[in-house]
Order: structure tokens, then C-alpha cells, then sequence
């Protein structure tokens, strides 16, 4: 079912004027966002006419626009990427690990979102196997699957890392699997300050390299020494690495990646409300505890939209990544091995694609098989219903 506000009816509303009073100043990957999602299951991307096999009911469904940055796409993109990550659960307990930037590297971030988020991947990846290969703590070679979001929960920009990772790893001889405590994987602390020296060692050697750009409230940081003071606070800062207990089970661990490797800055179920005063919208304040945590605001509408888009990722940037046992061309023979060490049947892992799934909802009517019976092209519309009996249009969810 259609939610009652959509991101895409407040860019469709407030976005001409808002392209308008930004021209020049929007990139191009902002402007086809807010596009693709002005258009996103509308005439403008063609789409369909799906009939029912039973009672004849039918429907027009326009095409979706895909784009990751798209709230009502991106539940179809994690059930397909889910499916393929199936087969790499292992029957262990996962833990959930956090890797935050400071707010003093996030200003620096914001204006180099392709590198600094690229180097927050790398320096935490590389914390998390650094500590896990030493014998004090782990001892093994782990699995990691991470996931970037750029925003809190009110769309303020926040970086930070999402990690996904089994409770032990293999040996570095490969003869046997090591598990990790059952609620405890790797000490935060340990993880936290290794994480800061790698991050920062490389930041100042991505400056010296002349490749960040600085310029507006930090432009005086052009100045070598400007730079060093800025970075000196969170030099002797504790930086947050935050660990979650183990979930309870491959199932917990399958829902909680479908809630988080395809979640936009806000979704649409978030909205509340969109008129003269602007848009509220829910949002959870991390300060408070309880019933209180769960809090609402109003953003104008310009605003809105602006906070939006400060979390449209560079062009061509993964924000789901895997390393160790699970990186590239060795993650099959990883898992392979994973799996004899704990002596459990490994899943089929077919590369052969086969048949898409099926995601076409049912029948409203009789619940039945829904067919298609027609398509059109974009910005084209359906032919009328074959009798007076099948009125009833109702666009796709």
C-alpha cells in the first residue's frame, strides 16, 4: 500500500522551485536523483498492465526508477542482494560492529565524500583484521560485510561503518575454525585506537598529497599547520567503535542486513505530515532513552530537500563492501573452507543466474496470479479497460 506522504510528493512539489534557487550550485548526481525520484512509478518510466488469471481484475504498474537513493526502490534491491548473500552465513554467532567518525573529520568528509568515505571503509576494515589476526586477541582470519550511511537519524550528516561479522575466523594455517567468546568479539578499545591512527596517518597523507579540497568554513585549513591544529583534538579523543551482542541466529542476521544495507537517508513510513509549514516528520534522539528517544520535527521544505541530497553518494561509490574470508575471488574457497572446519554442509552456490523472482503482488480482488497484458513506453499511457467490469485501476506498490 501507497504511504500517505512520499519523498517523491515533496520533490515533485517543492523541487522546480528548489533546482531554481540552486542552479549552479546542485551536481549532476544530485539533479538525477531528485529526477529519478520524481519519476519513480509514474507515466514519465512507462510500465504495464497486469491482469488477473482468475477474476480478470487489473491494474496499471509503472516502472520503478531504480536509483539507490530512491526510498520506495530499494526493498526489491535488498531482497535480490539478500538472496545472493545466503549462502555465505556461516552457523555462528554474528556481531554487529560501528565504526564512527569524530565530528571534526566529518566537516572534512563532507567535502571529499569519495575519498574520506573511502578511507573510513579501508582504515576500519583494516582495524577489525589487524586486531583479529593478533593471537592476544583472535588470533584468525575473519569475514566482514560493511555498509556505509552517511546521515543520523534526523538527517544530519554523520558517517560511519556498519559491520556484519562472524563470531571467529579461520586459523592462519587453515587447520581449524576459532571462535570467538560467545558474547564478546574483539575489545572496542583495542579497536577504537587503532582505528584512529590509521584513519588520521592517512588523512594527513591525503592532505600532503595536495588531493582534498577545502574550502568555505574550512578553507583557512589550506594552511598546512591550520590543518594539524583542526586534527588535534581527536588525536587524544576516544574514538567510537561500538560492538552489539551476537544476534541470535543466520535468520536474526538476514533481517537486520535487509533493514540496513539498502536504507536511504529517511523513508517514506518515517513521514508525517508535508504543508505550508514544511515537512515532519519521526526521528529517534540517540540522547534520550525510552519512550523519549522516539521524537518528531518540522523541516522547511528547501531544507528538507537540502538534507536530503547532502547523503547522494559520489558517482560510482560502493557503499556495500566485503573483505577478508568474504573480499572478491577468494570469498567461495573462504567459505568453502568455513565450512568443512565447522563441519557443516555448505550451501549450494550456483553462478548460474536463474529465473528472476516474482515480487508482483496478488490479486486485490481473489487474491490471484497477476499477469501482464500489456506495456507502455515511457510517458505513454495504457489503452482503457477490455469491459466495464474491470474499472478499477490501482497502481502498483
Amino acid at each position: 500500500m501507497r504511504a500517505s506522504i512520499e519523498v517523491a510528493d515533496i520533490f515533485r512539489a517543492a523541487g522546480p522551485a528548489y533546482r531554481a534557487a540552486h542552479a549552479g550550485r546542485l551536481s549532476l548526481a544530485q539533479l538525477k536523483v531528485m529526477s529519478a525520484i520524481e519519476n519513480c512509478r509514474t507515466a514519465a518510466l512507462g510500465g504495464h498492465v497486469e491482469a488477473c488469471e482468475d477474476c480478470g481484475q487489473w491494474r496499471i504498474a509503472y516502472n520503478s526508477c531504480r536509483n539507490r537513493h530512491c526510498p520506495k526502490c530499494q526493498s526489491a534491491a535488498a531482497r535480490t542482494w539478500l538472496a545472493e548473500r545466503e549462502a555465505d552465513l556461516l552457523p555462528v554467532g554474528y556481531f554487529h560492529v560501528v565504526f564512527t567518525l569524530p565530528a571534526e573529520v566529518a566537516d572534512i568528509a563532507f567535502q571529499n565524500k569519495a575519498l574520506v568515505y573511502d578511507l573510513l571503509f579501508r582504515a576500519a576494515s583494516e582495524t577489525m583484521l589487524t586486531v583479529a589476526a593478533d593471537p592476544k586477541h583472535l588470533g584468525a582470519r575473519i569475514g566482514i560485510t560493511a555498509v556505509l550511511h552517511t546521515w543520523g537519524s534526523a538527517m544530519t550528516h554523520h558517517p560511519h561503518v556498519h559491520m556484519i561479522v562472524p563470531g571467529g575466523g579461520i586459523a592462519p594455517d587453515g587447520s581449524c575454525w576459532i571462535s570467538s567468546r560467545p558474547a564478546f568479539l574483539l575489545p572496542v578499545r583495542v579497536l577504537g585506537k587503532l582505528f584512529r591512527r590509521l584513519f588520521l596517518t592517512r588523512l594527513v597523507a591525503l592532505y600532503d598529497a595536495g588531493q582534498l579540497g577545502l574550502f568555505g568554513t574550512l578553507a583557512h585549513l589550506a594552511e598546512r599547520r591550520a590543518f594539524l591544529h583542526h586534527l588535534a583534538p581527536v588525536r587524544g579523543k576516544r574514538w567510537v567503535v561500538y560492538a552489539k551482542a551476537p544476534f541470535a541466529g543466520p535468520e536474526a542476521v538476514l533481517a537486520y542486513l535487509s533493514r540496513y544495507t539498502h536504507r536511504v537517508a529517511i523513508s517514506n513510513s518515517r513521514l508525517i505530515a508535508f504543508d505550508e509549514r514544511g515537512v515532519t516528520f519521526r526521528y529517534k534522539d540517540y540522547r534520550r532513552d525510552g519512550a523519549d528517544r522516539q521524537q518528531v520535527m518540522t523541516l522547511a521544505a528547501d531544507e528538507f530537500i537540502r538534507s536530503f541530497l547532502i547523503h547522494v553518494l559520489p558517482r560510482g561509490f560502493h557503499r556495500i563492501r566485503h573483505y577478508g574470508l568474504l573480499a572478491g575471488s577468494a570469498r567461495r574457497a573462504s567459505l568453502a573452507l568455513a565450512h568443512k572446519l565447522l563441519d557443516v554442509a555448505a550451501s549450494p552456490d550456483d553462478d548460474t543466474p536463474g529465473e528472476p523472482d516474482d515480487y508482483r503482488p496478488p490479486c486485490p480482488c481473489c487474491g490471484g496470479r497477476m499477469i501482464v497484458i500489456e506495456t507502455f513506453e515511457r510517458w505513454g499511457q495504457p489503452r482503457g479497460p477490455p469491459h466495464a467490469s474491470a474499472t478499477n485501476r490501482e497502481t502498483a506498490p
